[in-house]
């Protein structure tokens, strides 16, 4: 799921973009003001900001300087002056497009930095609807945040970097239990992985992707 957050104050104009840029696993956030856009950034879960400059109660760069180095952000904007310019990516910006602008040029300006993100980003895997952020600690299914405990991401992580394959029980309360504790009651495995199932699966009681291996251990499905 590639979530974006739009802040342009032109209804038209935003509305138009949204709808050009959005698609089933890129849903788009239109915000026209500088405060909804720090109201929705606070959310998080956002792949990429696209931001107008000119806002009716500020600048769009303020908040391209609060968020600058954890999401990528294109700036768009009147403003084609080359100080103008200079300025937008000293303070963070990752690329820059003045109006007007063609909405083609717009859709592969931010299917490159989608891209550039996830390359620089190899903690992070969507799988059919999911998108795991190991590194941030993000959850997200059906672009909704699911809130794990530090035990469930550490069984998440070691189930979908082996998906298709078959851990045994042992193995992953060694991967786990990490913590030198010399003993882990025998059912702490079991309880984690229905909660982890509680948390993930649409029925969890038949699961579609944590499968039991009976006699064997726990694996990732690949469907």
């Amino acid at each position: 799921m590639e979530r974006l957050l739009l802040l342009e104050d032109d209804p038209a104009l935003g509305e138009g973009i949204r709808l050009a840029l959005q698609g089933e696993t890129r849903p788009v956030t239109l915000c026209r003001t500088l405060a909804g856009g720090r109201e929705a950034l606070a959310a998080g879960g956002f792949e990429l900001l696209i931001l107008d400059v000119n806002l009716p109660d500020g600048s769009g760069l303020n908040l391209l300087r609060q968020v600058r180095g954890q999401v990528p952000v294109i700036l768009l904007t009147a403003n084609d002056m080359e100080t103008d310019i200079v300025t937008g990516l000293e303070s963070g910006a990752d690329d820059y497009i003045t109006k007007p602008f063609s909405l083609a040029v717009l859709r592969a300006r931010v299917n490159a930095q989608l891209r550039r993100g996830k390359a620089a980003r190899p903690g992070v895997v969507e799988l059919e609807g999911f998108t795991f952020d190991f590194d941030r600690m993000e959850y997200r299914k059906d672009g909704r945040p699911v809130d794990l405990s530090k035990t469930e991401q550490k069984l998440l992580r070691a189930l979908v970097e082996n998906r298709g394959i078959t851990l045994a029980r042992a193995d992953l309360v060694d991967r786990v239990w990490t913590d030198g504790a010399e003993f882990v009651e025998e059912n702490a495995l079991s309880v984690t992985v229905k909660r982890l199932r509680n948390k993930l699966e649409d029925d969890p009681s038949r699961p579609r992707y944590l499968k039991t291996v009976y006699g064997i251990g726990y694996t990732w499905a690949v469907t």
